[in-house]
């Protein structure tokens, strides 16, 4: 069985009117190692008494997986009767909660694995590559590798955590950052902003098995056509790795 542990909610934030972004701090005094693009599991009781759980990744910023610092952010789709967020948005600040973790095998390639990642997400899949950016900023800094993000939203106001994505591609050239809106574009589109989906943009940049890994995260028609795609652009499935965003009722 996995252990649990204590978390003690420190922050709320509400990014959108659907999105919240919650923060917690580790209330037995251990840290939280995780690899940036893993996700915790929140263990609560269900209305009807029993026992369930929620999956979210963590969307904090840090610099290694060793970091003692015991922080744990995550963002979440608030869905109307749903119980995960019912039960977050129930919290009080200094309310504690339980959980586990970290999980999962959704993180960064080893150095050197490949010369450019291709990152695609959607909605709060968006959170796995906040956490992932100083370790792939660290890795810019350090090498010749580049890397692309396209994040697919409905409209602008969907578009989380913009202004820490653009000053990132500020501090390195080598990094893009995509926004693709599938229903409304910006009135000022900048010059990376798309419209449509992002399985609609990503063969633009001639996905490439010599150089490419991909990572996908968030609404699972989208990670099964970007997955096709990559396929076919000739990417094996260990150059590619999924993480899908299924709603929680």
């Amino acid at each position: 069985m996995t252990e649990r542990f204590p978390l003690r909610l420190t922050y709320r934030r509400q990014l959108t009117a659907s999105v919240c972004h919650y923060a917690f701090l580790r209330d037995d005094g251990q840290p939280l190692a995780f690899h940036p693009g893993q996700f915790i599991q929140i263990h609560f009781h269900h209305s009807d008494g029993h026992q369930t759980k929620r999956s979210y990744s963590l969307a904090n910023r840090r610099d290694s997986a060793a970091d003692a610092d015991a922080a744990a952010e995550i963002v979440v789709s608030q869905i109307p009767g749903g119980a995960g967020t019912a039960f977050l948005d129930g919290l009080n600040i200094g309310d504690r909660i339980m959980a586990s973790g970290a999980h999962g095998t959704f993180h960064l390639y080893p150095d050197g694995h490949h010369r450019r990642h291709l990152m695609i997400a959607t909605g709060t899949g968006i959170s796995a590559f906040r956490a992932m950016s100083p370790q792939l900023g660290h890795r810019m800094a350090q090498d010749d590798i580049e890397a692309v993000l396209l994040f697919g939203v409905r409209t602008p106001l969907d578009l989380l955590f913009a202004d820490e994505f653009y000053e990132f591609s500020e501090r390195f050239p080598r990094f893009r950052f995509v926004p693709c809106f599938s229903r409304e574009m910006p009135q000022h589109p900048r010059p990376d902003d798309r419209q449509g989906h992002v399985q609609a943009h990503l063969a633009a940049f001639e996905p490439n098995p010599q150089t490419d890994s991909a990572y996908l995260c968030g609404n699972p028609q989208m990670v099964d056509a970007c997955t096709s795609l990559l396929k076919s652009a000739g990417l094996r499935m260990a150059q590619i790795r999924r993480e899908k965003f299924i709603p929680n009722s």
